[in-house]
């Protein structure tokens, strides 16, 4: 215990710099798969094609090989980015790649039916997905988009290895420490309390995903569903 109060300074500085990684990331491979994942289920071949490349491209390489071709690689193109930058592009582009999967699966499983009643209705096709497609098709996406989410925080401990000085890294930094000047290395604890932080971050994460689920699957028995036409359907 005397070592993590020793060092709390620089702990408390790897674990806002591993949640800043992770929120940076969540917040933009959820942008990037919800757009393209829309729009992957539009009617344009041309465009389902790029989309379909982009996926089946950043999905067949390696998370580690990603990270490394942003921060290695695109300097040479003169694109130079930080370690943080370089990092959250690599998570946010492979993670994004899977993101778009799960937002058109779920589209994509809503019943035909509900699409041909609202064509018959007249709704324009951005009113289908906002009022018909999105709220059947977010009760499918939460679970596994959200054990995605979960993959990309644990992947931010990927940063140690080009430089980013997050979590992961400042426990290797206070081991080796401990090591040099003290003869005893902390290592069994220092891992053990870097293991349950991620554990309960994690954990969190996968509360939330149920909850929203249970929250997305409850019905309310008298509720009514107001139809752009004027029609109430009884739900």
């Amino acid at each position: 215990m005397d070592v993590l109060i020793e060092n709390s300074v620089l702990i408390g500085k790897g674990l806002s710099m591993t949640l800043g990684l992770a929120v940076f990331t969540l917040i933009l491979s959820t942008i990037v798969s919800v757009i393209l994942g829309v729009l992957a289920t539009l009617p344009g071949r041309a465009l389902r094609w790029i989309i379909h490349g982009y996926v089946e491209f950043f999905r067949a390489i390696p998370l580690i090989v990603n990270i490394f071709f942003v921060y290695f690689v695109l300097p040479m193109f003169g694109v130079d980015l930080s370690p943080f930058t370089a990092v959250v592009t690599g998570l946010t582009l492979w993670g994004s790649a899977n993101g778009i999967e799960i937002v058109r699966g779920g589209i994509e499983a809503v019943p035909p039916h509900q699409w041909r009643s609202a064509w018959a209705l007249g709704m324009r096709r951005w009113e289908v997905y906002l009022h018909v497609v999105a709220p059947q098709a977010i009760r499918l996406i939460v679970p596994p988009f959200t054990g995605l989410l979960t993959l990309l925080v644990q992947a931010t401990s990927l940063g140690a290895l080009v430089g980013v000085t997050e979590f992961l890294k400042v426990g290797q930094i206070i081991i080796e420490r401990g090591a040099i000047m003290e003869g005893v290395s902390p290592a069994f604890f220092i891992y053990g309390f870097v293991l349950v932080v991620y554990f309960i971050i994690c954990s969190a994460l996968s509360w939330l995903s149920r909850y929203l689920e249970r929250r997305l699957n409850r019905k309310p028995a008298s509720k009514q569903q107001v139809l752009p036409s004027g029609m109430r359907e009884s739900v």
